[in-house]
């Protein structure tokens, strides 16, 4: 699974995708960007590395943030819902997380925190990448989010 199977699926399907970014601080977004005529199937990104902007850009509540923090599947939830309200997409995806170094005992380095957005309604998961290194964390979970968009991508059926 690709970025160009993302782009050949979405453009076969009319679809089109954003991206709520924290801890790849636009990763998702550049790899999608990479392929030439990706403008066919990416809206935009929402990079929101501060809870503030999350809250400003996203609807992302200040209740949810002090009850679960940034690093949970409720935020990742709501960043997701937000990015596809504020855009012309049909499918968002959110990313939250710890890339490192540090973390703490109830939320290491390492675990990022996914949401998926469409009409259709939320999903969220949370993947434990480990202790890998910066770097690795954030590529796995831009490679995450790829698979992600895909795979909602391949499966989207436009509700009318």
């Amino acid at each position: 699974m690709s970025v160009t199977d993302l782009f050949d699926a979405a453009r076969a399907r009319g679809v089109r995708v954003c991206t709520a970014e924290s801890c790849t601080g636009g990763m998702i977004s550049a790899a999608i960007t990479d392929v030439a005529g990706s403008s066919a199937i990416f809206d935009r990104s929402f990079i929101t590395y501060t809870n503030a902007a999350k809250m400003e850009m996203l609807g992302v509540k200040p209740a949810t943030l002090e009850a679960h923090g940034a690093v949970s599947e409720k935020v990742a939830a709501e960043m997701a819902r937000g990015a596809l309200a504020g855009s012309d997409a049909q499918i968002a995806v959110s990313v939250t997380g710890i890339a490192g170094p540090g973390g703490s005992e109830h939320k290491p380095e390492g675990r990022v925190c996914f949401g998926l957005a469409t009409d259709a309604g939320v999903r969220t998961e949370t993947i434990e990448f480990g202790a890998i290194g910066r770097a690795e964390v954030r590529q796995a979970t831009t490679h995450h989010a790829i698979k992600l968009l895909l795979k909602a991508t391949l499966q989207f059926s436009p509700i009318t």
